[in-house]
């Protein structure tokens, strides 16, 4: 009895799509794995700073967010509810009343490692930001809420750089117009629940180093630089790179519009800010 053969092009679909399946699956892993990470660094730093009286860490923080010990009455951290820019709360109260001190934390675990800073629908982003239309049907292409046109090299979306010139420039004087304001927003968030504060934890080597500094710093450097397109056809917001999400095993949440930055290229900055090396 014969067996039945495929034909070539076939196979090589069939392969394509399972090659596509176990990478999706890989980053839906990973991102798991990170995020858990996240939660559980988030945790410690709530603990290090509930524990400010006998932990040289959280005494070195409240230094460099201008707060010395001896006007420290009373002190509690804790993690926000809600969807806020701020990972970890803390309330201090001093000789001079009560603050509140709302920290954004990104954990990094390679020194070549990206870390997402802000995803959402497109739509969302887009009524944040006043989009004008034109800049909204381009972004729906490129994150694959609308069926790229024939001729696109992905069969989901369609790249920047797919787009007609037109169009393209459109996207980019809109990022470059406000983008000021968007920095700001990926890094800190807007309103009541704002984060004023920025740290980043770098546990790629055996002892780990923390860096804190105002919110307002960190927009500064990330959104250091022009507004580009990539050679791949995503877009450069200065040190943010923007891009479709993607992953999430062909999931719509993959139509997602991210934003992401490598949280270690702050330790290198040129300002003067505070650094620790853990003990």
């Amino acid at each position: 009895m014969k067996s039945a053969m495929l034909p070539l092009a076939l196979v090589a679909t069939l392969c394509n799509v399972s090659a596509a399946q176990d990478a999706d699956k890989a980053e839906v892993e990973r991102g798991s794995k990170t995020a858990k990470g996240g939660f559980q660094n988030e945790d410690e730093i709530r603990d290090k700073f509930n524990d400010w009286k006998s932990d040289p860490d959280a005494q070195a923080w409240l230094a460099a967010m201008n707060y010395r010990s001896s006007d420290i009455q009373a002190l509690s951290a804790a993690k926000p509810t809600g969807s806020v820019k701020a990972d970890v709360e803390v309330t201090i109260k001093t000789t001079s009343g009560e603050q509140v001190e709302r920290i954004s934390i990104k954990l990094v675990s390679s020194s070549t490692g990206f870390n997402q800073i802000d995803k959402r629908w497109l739509a969302t982003y887009a009524k944040m930001w006043k989009m004008p239309a034109d800049v909204v049907e381009a972004l729906q292409l490129f994150v694959g809420e609308t069926p790229p046109r024939p001729g696109s090299r992905d069969e989901r979306r369609m790249y920047l750089n797919e787009l007609p010139e037109e169009t393209q420039k459109a996207v980019l004087d809109f990022f470059s117009k406000n983008k000021n304001e968007i920095v700001s927003d990926l890094l800190g968030g807007d309103g009541e629940h704002a984060a004023g504060w920025f740290m980043v934890t770098f546990k790629a080597t055996e002892k780990p180093k923390w860096l804190i500094r105002c919110t307002k710093d960190a927009v500064k450097f990330f959104g250091e630089g022009d507004v580009v397109m990539t050679k791949a056809g995503n877009i450069k917001l200065g040190r943010i790179g923007v891009q479709r999400k993607g992953g999430d095993n062909g999931r719509d949440t993959a139509k997602m519009l991210q934003f992401k930055i490598n949280p270690v290229q702050l330790f290198d900055a040129k300002q003067p800010m505070f650094l620790r090396d853990g003990r």
